[in-house]
């Protein structure tokens, strides 16, 4: 319970920073330009995400939408919304082993293909069960390019970089976010069928952007050094790290402890099934911090106004789509400032410190939503009901300073290489299962309760913060090996950090299980 602040004075001694390069910064390296800029085309894979919980929102203030398809409400809502994650349900069971198969590169391309074929799906649409269908879809082939691109950017990314990069991936599902909400609310004065199916063909926009990936984007070395691929792996970590030079010491010291903890990892679990993800101590204490962080980050009320705003604005008084539309719009750039602003703190305040104020400051803010919901409710002052969108604003720039940037980057960087595809895919089950269970409750609790129900998520929000004091590990300072060997034990740190064979790390692995 008390590792997380006393593992990252640790971190020091095996730290990498010493074999940083001080003249090779991402502005004035050509090759780290050209790494960085394939990292991009892999970010906005979130974007996609983003972008269709906030369409959804922008649809169901459409006009055109609700009359081309009858209005829909309550359970016929809660299934247009739910649908896409349906179809990510789908594809989990394969989404890992292709990762781990044909690699992450060509595993994204793939998700890429299938959404494009939805997208064009569903602004063809010509009737709600060819719409849902198509929605289906788009959930199935983003699962597939959701597993594999944010593993590749943290496998890929300069170290200097890793963290702040991979933190962004999660951050850029509010890049999705504002071209929807704002496609919306350009098109609503459009008076046919395109109000609706211009934002749904803008939806295609990021895999189209992926299909380069296949072509020009390097291999996970990772991935390359686990396929025996080893002289590969080591040129890749070279041309984008140390300008070709296979003999710099950082490249030398990437390769050697991704030899040695892949090595270690084999020989803990020769058959990588999904039973290692609890097989040991270490592996059931990851588990339980992924798990709860998947469901934390749908289940703190933040699903309520991401897929809903229409209906919680109708209830306090707000009511014109115009109005609807425009604070939509606006709350997604307001989101994706701190997003991005929390994803470059990363490495400066570590990342149980951002959880928790995350936490606490989402309790706070959430109570006075409850509090103003209830002043409306009861009286129908206005001021109560524009106190609510307030503090919408300020639940989200606490949301955005922990669970948008960290819940991926965490959730990769504790995972050791074997083990990451599945785990990430386990990650990834379990938000799409908290996002279908709300999707569905949320517009039926909320009709029937009203502003009791924010009672509900403050009560959970408390539990959450008592959670992440209490489990969470910190990170920063570290490698993706030495990382992913906290939850393991210190010895196993070290000989991973130092080069130790894969047989002398599994001695004290056993050692320190067995003394758990």
């Amino acid at each position: 319970m008390g590792a997380g602040p006393a593992a990252a004075g640790a971190a020091q001694d095996t730290s990498f920073a010493h074999l940083l390069n001080p003249n090779r910064k991402w502005y004035n390296n050509k090759r780290i330009i050209i790494l960085n800029a394939w990292i991009v085309l892999l970010l906005i894979t979130s974007s996609t995400n983003g972008y269709d919980g906030s369409m959804m929102n922008g649809l169901q203030s459409l006009q055109q939408w609700q009359d081309d398809f009858n209005h829909p409400s309550k359970g016929r809502l809660g299934l247009l919304n739910a649908i896409q994650n349906i179809g990510a349900l789908a594809g989990y069971p394969f989404a890992p082993y292709l990762s781990d198969g044909i690699g992450r590169r060509k595993t994204v391309f793939f998700g890429a293909t299938v959404m494009l074929v939805a997208t064009a799906l569903q602004t063809a649409s010509q009737s709600v069960g060819m719409f849902i269908g198509a929605r289906f879809l788009i959930g199935f082939g983003l699962t597939f390019a959701a597993n594999a691109a944010p593993m590749l950017v943290t496998e890929l990314a300069y170290p200097e970089y890793r963290s702040p990069l991979t933190s962004l991936y999660n951050s850029l599902w509010y890049s999705g976010a504002i071209i929807a909400a704002w496609a919306t609310y350009g098109t609503f004065r459009i008076n046919s069928t395109w109000a609706w199916r211009l934002p749904s063909l803008l939806q295609g926009i990021p895999a189209a952007l992926q299909f380069s990936l296949v072509l020009f984007c390097p291999e996970s070395p990772r991935w390359l050094v686990s396929r025996g691929r080893d002289a590969e792996a080591l040129h890749t970590l070279a041309y984008y790290h140390a300008d070709g030079d296979e003999q710099d010491p950082l490249v030398q010291y990437e390769f050697q402890e991704i030899k040695t903890a892949i090595e270690f990892d084999r020989s803990v679990a020769a058959n990588v099934g999904w039973k290692a993800l609890i097989a040991t101590r270490g592996n059931l204490k990851r588990m339980r911090i992924i798990v709860a962080l998947a469901f934390f980050s749908q289940w703190s009320g933040n699903g309520l106004i991401s897929y809903y705003l229409n209906e919680v604005f109708t209830q306090v008084g707000i009511t014109g789509s115009s109005t609807q539309l425009l604070i939509n719009g606006l709350l997604q750039v307001w989101n994706l400032f701190w997003a991005v602003l929390a994803a470059f703190m990363v490495n400066r305040l570590g990342r149980r410190f951002l959880f928790l104020a995350s936490a606490a400051l989402m309790t706070l803010f959430y109570t006075a939503q409850a509090i103003c919901f209830a002043e409306y409710s009861k009286h129908g002052v206005a001021a109560s009901g524009h106190a609510v969108v307030a503090f919408v604003f300020l639940f989200f720039a606490a949301y955005d300073i922990a669970f948008t940037p960290l819940i991926v980057s965490y959730t990769v960087e504790i995972l050791p290489f074997p083990l990451r595809a599945k785990g990430f895919n386990v990650f990834n089950f379990v938000i799409s299962v908290a996002l279908i269970f709300n999707q569905y409750v949320n517009p039926i609790a909320l009709s029937a309760l009203g502003w009791k129900y924010y009672l509900v998520y403050v009560c959970w929000l408390a539990v959450e913060f008592v959670f992440l004091w209490v489990f969470l590990v910190e990170t920063k300072n570290r490698t993706l090996e030495e990382t992913a060997a906290i939850f393991d034990g210190e010895d196993v740190l070290e000989k991973i950090a130092h080069g130790g064979t894969a047989q002398e790390t599994l001695g004290i692995y056993e050692k320190a299980d067995e003394k758990a």
